[in-house]
């Protein structure tokens, strides 16, 4: 490898969504690197789909992927669960804590703090979005953000997926106290093989969780849109870990298109995009949505919203992205796409061509992992400093003034 080997342990809350996409991502590049690599994560969130997502990246850990209950709210369970992590820890002796989220970035920090108190341990946090979405102003925005403030003396660098994630943290938790860095997601070269469309797949595709922050209430008014105002009947498969589908069901129903709209419990993301001709990505907030590069990297024609990392994955594309929480503009762009379908390929392919050589898993291992080394070593060399006799220092030419 040219570097030490490390012993590395990722600690996240829940094992859904972008975030866990991106935890078990790193770790498999990071073994297959030469490193020792573990994975901490809640054992109450998630199904069968996440279980068997978990069983496979396992059994590829020299440290393995160990469950322990994490609530998402703060309640008196964390201190159990912290005592849990904390055990679990001391046993695998990590050079490396790398936490992701809200939840999990408390529960590395302080115990790689402590930890560290008889060896040096590398402590990274990457929120990933999470906590950052609240406002400032809000009673959970003051409690996570005055925590965030608080954990910055315990936090050795800060690693954020897209410079808005940066820019969000400092104006929202202020300035940090330790290095930051922005090293964006990355895909495997097998996920820039284009996905062919099935015989039945349907025009759309939504790919995500059932919430609100992610737009579905969006995308399905603009379904209804798309019929009433341009004579379109577009059909549209859901796919997704759901919050509240009965609620989204109902949207459907009452806007008289619940025969356009398929809700399916969730799938391995590439199965999902031959299910339809296009995908629909109409979040009010992201922060480097995966399901993005995903869909761009298999080359389907994209219809996204201006939010978050998004403009930063399109680049010189960003100006076809849509605003927001605007069905009738996410129906217009839909139409547009739908009404030129030369077009909407030959975009795909543009937009395919500017993320490979930018969104890749060596070029974010690799700079992950020097950040990893450059932190590690530092400490080293200050440990033995400090553990060097008085005279010693003395009578050697390196501590010379």
């Amino acid at each position: 490898m040219g570097q030490d080997r490390l012993r590395i342990v990722h600690v996240v809350r829940a094992p859904i969504g972008g975030i866990f996409r991106h935890v078990v991502d790193l770790a498999a590049a990071q073994a297959e690197a030469g490193h020792e690599v573990g994975i901490v994560c809640d054992a109450l969130a998630g199904g069968a789909f996440e279980q068997q997502t978990i069983d496979a990246i396992s059994s590829k850990l020299a440290l393995g992927a160990k469950r322990f209950p994490m609530r998402r709210q703060v309640s008196l369970s964390d201190l159990l669960a912290a005592r849990n992590v904390l055990c679990h820890l001391v046993a695998l002796e990590p050079d490396v804590i790398h936490s992701h989220g809200a939840k999990g970035g408390v529960y590395g920090r302080l115990i790689g703090t402590w930890l560290g108190r008889k060896r040096p341990i590398a402590r990274i946090y990457s929120p990933h979005g999470g906590s950052l979405h609240y406002e400032p102003r809000s009673l959970e925005g003051r409690i996570y953000f005055t925590i965030e403030r608080a954990l910055q003396y315990l936090t050795d660098a800060l690693v954020h997926v897209s410079k808005y994630e940066a820019d969000t943290y400092r104006s929202k938790v202020g300035a940090p106290r330790c290095q930051t860095h922005v090293i964006r997601n990355g895909l495997r070269a097998d996920e820039f093989v284009p996905v062919i469309p099935a015989g039945d797949a349907r025009d759309l595709l939504y790919l995500g969780m059932l919430r609100d922050l992610k737009g579905l209430d969006v995308f399905i008014h603009a379904l209804a849109k798309l019929e009433r105002g341009y004579g379109r009947k577009v059909h549209a498969h859901v796919v997704g870990q759901a919050d509240d589908l009965l609620r989204y069901q109902g949207l459907a129903r009452a806007l008289g298109i619940a025969d356009q709209v398929a809700f399916h419990q969730p799938k391995p993301t590439r199965e999902a995009f031959a299910m339809a001709r296009a995908i629909v990505v109409p979040s009010r907030a992201e922060s480097m949505p995966y399901v993005v590069l995903e869909a761009i990297a298999a080359g389907l024609p994209i219809v996204a919203t201006h939010v978050g990392g998004i403009p930063e994955i399109f680049g010189p594309h960003a100006h076809e992205l849509v605003p927001p929480g605007d069905a009738d503009a996410l129906a217009a762009a839909i139409a547009d796409l739908l009404d030129d379908p030369a077009r909407a390929k030959g975009d795909a392919e543009a937009r395919r061509e500017w993320v490979r050589p930018r969104f890749n898993i060596e070029l974010m291992q690799g700079q992950i992992g020097k950040l990893y080394q450059d932190i590690l070593g530092a400490k080293r060399k200050r440990r033995r400093a400090d553990t060097t006799p008085a005279s010693q220092r003395a009578r050697s030419p390196r501590y010379l003034p």
